[in-house]
């Protein structure tokens, strides 16, 4: 029997976080990534206690990713006159079995990408290739048209085609040939990280402002021996719809650009003019996510992703819903093989619970209290429970936590996604 070989569109988390599974598995598989070298992009993400515990049963460590952010201590939004609007404990503080940790995205991504070329070698990952296209075959299988980055074209043949190759996927594309365009929501951020003394708990996950402007505020490293921390800090502001529309990733940028929407941000706790001026680099990308589909798979190809299922970053889940993407398909593998059956079980179970979160996460995820204090009260207040009360408050959270798969009695009730030492028998 031919052993199987699985063609992965993409080598970005999701795409990397799966190869590793697979190879935990023993499946061969080839992640096929356009950009002709991995380079640490990005600034800030989190990664909740879920995605936390499959790499941890991937075999990182948590000195490892120590090495690349911090264990986040608490979730806390404010009001932009400072007041409190609600605050809870996170990770391990909140009762998880497994830390949250607030990282630096392109060092997450290029610690998956080392542990995989050492673990399953260098011929694992095809630099500058994209897969521009797929064919599926009468017989079984498919194949994938690979464009190179010197011009020349050639052919990979496959079992499956996953494609995780991001928010302008060519997989899906081809799949969803009349998709709406990407989707701007009328908001802007511009993000980049600053050297300054952590807030409150020390590792706590500020957002601050109202339902048109915010911060989003954490630290993604230990304080040095001066106290000072590498602060991941969010500046986002709601425009005009009347505005031209936005589709781009990371695109340098200036404070001048935007510094001007937080000036006299300055509390006793936080100065946000100078955390901004402390900026070495920033960069400016819009608020976009992608229509929910019908079906994320086609015969033997599959989404996952931002490729699957791009939203907003409201809820920090972007990430973490890849890792949890990567290793439910894997899980269904176990039980089916690797097969189109267990495509349509993985789209069966999951697209239609995640499409409802890119919805979600477009009413704001969880700053939509920022919202609710805006409709009630018109964002001013002195007393958050005279607006929406504690109970109300904690059950918005919850609900939001359990629709992203890491409400904690659950998380920790449940089995390992991959059972230990589990391999795929083929």
């Amino acid at each position: 029997m031919t052993q199987p070989h699985i063609l992965i569109a993409g080598g970005g988390i999701g795409g990397l976080a799966l190869a590793l599974s697979l190879h935990q598995l023993g499946v061969r598989c080839t992640v096929y990534e356009q950009v002709r070298a991995l380079k640490p992009l990005g600034v800030g993400i989190n990664i909740q206690p879920n995605a936390v515990r499959e790499l941890f049963d991937l075999g990182l460590t948590p000195a490892q990713l120590d090495k690349i952010g911090v264990p986040a201590r608490e979730w806390a939004l404010v009001g932009q006159k400072g007041q409190e609007i609600y605050a809870e404990p996170r990770g391990t503080d909140a009762g998880y079995r497994w830390p949250q940790y607030a990282a630096h995205r392109g060092q997450l991504h290029m610690l998956l990408y080392q542990t995989l070329v050492d673990r399953a070698g260098p011929e694992a990952v095809q630099l500058g290739a994209k897969i521009s296209g797929y064919s599926i075959l009468p017989e079984g299988g498919v194949t994938a048209t690979i464009d190179h980055t010197d011009g020349s074209h050639s052919i990979a043949e496959g079992t499956l085609l996953i494609g995780a190759d991001g928010i302008h996927s060519a997989v899906r594309a081809q799949m969803h040939p009349h998709q709406p365009p990407i989707h701007w929501g009328g908001a802007l951020m511009w993000r980049g990280t600053s050297r300054a003394k952590p807030v409150r708990t020390g590792s706590s996950f500020v957002g601050l402002g109202d339902h048109r402007q915010r911060m989003v505020i954490y630290p993604i490293s230990a304080p040095d021996a001066d106290g000072f921390a590498t602060i991941n800090w969010i500046a986002e502001v709601t425009l005009d719809e009347t505005e031209a529309r936005k589709s781009g990733w990371y695109k340098p940028a200036q404070l001048s650009d935007f510094a001007h929407h937080f000036d006299g941000w300055t509390y006793d706790w936080l100065d946000v003019p100078a955390l901004l001026r402390g900026a070495s680099e920033i960069y400016e990308n819009p608020m976009i996510d992608r229509d929910p589909v019908s079906t994320w798979v086609d015969g033997p190809v599959a989404l996952i992703g931002d490729a699957a299922h791009a939203m907003y970053p409201t809820g920090s889940n972007g990430a973490s819903q890849a890792i949890m993407d990567a290793r439910n398909l894997c899980a269904l593998m176990v039980k089916q093989g690797v097969t189109p059956a267990a495509l349509r079980s993985f789209d069966d179970t999951y697209c239609g619970p995640i499409s409802d979160l890119i919805l979600r996460n477009r009413g704001a995820g969880p700053f939509g209290l920022l919202n609710m204090v805006n409709d009630r009260c018109g964002g001013t207040f002195d007393r958050i429970d005279d607006v929406i009360p504690a109970a109300e408050r904690s059950a918005y959270m919850a609900q939001y936590k359990t629709a992203a798969g890491f409400a904690v009695d659950a998380l920790n009730a449940a089995d390992p996604t991959l059972p230990q030492g589990a391999r795929l028998v083929v």
